[in-house]
């Protein structure tokens, strides 16, 4: 499933994801529910968030950042990491946390699905061409 198609399903099925933008690793916007301009904040507040969090990470010793969330009285802020993407949310006040994030891994693996099938269809065409 590509990026755009991932995230209309998931702000279909989940009440508590207000908005939702997917990252590359190199930093480039992927897609969002959101426009553009504010889709490109959020992305670099979420780079700015996850590096700030390895940091203390690598400080601590501890393993790669695979999920971060910071709460506040207004809402919290997800981050999920895979190997290729970030995905960030927002929610409202109270989430369920470990709903939020299993649909944030959710979208990252339909995603991941996504672009293997890609790149299998792409295999098929220069085979077939051959």
């Amino acid at each position: 499933m590509d990026a755009t198609a991932a995230i209309a399903e998931l702000r279909e099925l989940s009440t508590q994801i207000e908005t939702v933008v997917v990252i590359a690793r190199d930093g480039s916007l992927v897609a969002s529910s959101v426009q553009d301009e504010a889709a490109s904040r959020i992305a670099a507040a979420a780079r700015d968030l996850a590096e700030g969090a390895d940091q203390v990470r690598r400080d601590l010793g501890r393993e790669a950042l695979a999920q971060l969330q910071a709460a506040t009285p207004e809402g919290s802020v997800f981050l999920v990491v895979d190997d290729h993407r970030t995905a960030v949310a927002t929610t409202g006040a109270d989430p369920t946390v470990g709903l939020v994030f299993y649909d944030l891994k959710t979208l990252l693996r339909q995603i991941a699905e996504g672009d293997g099938k890609a790149a299998d269809e792409e295999q098929e065409r220069t085979d077939g061409s051959a």
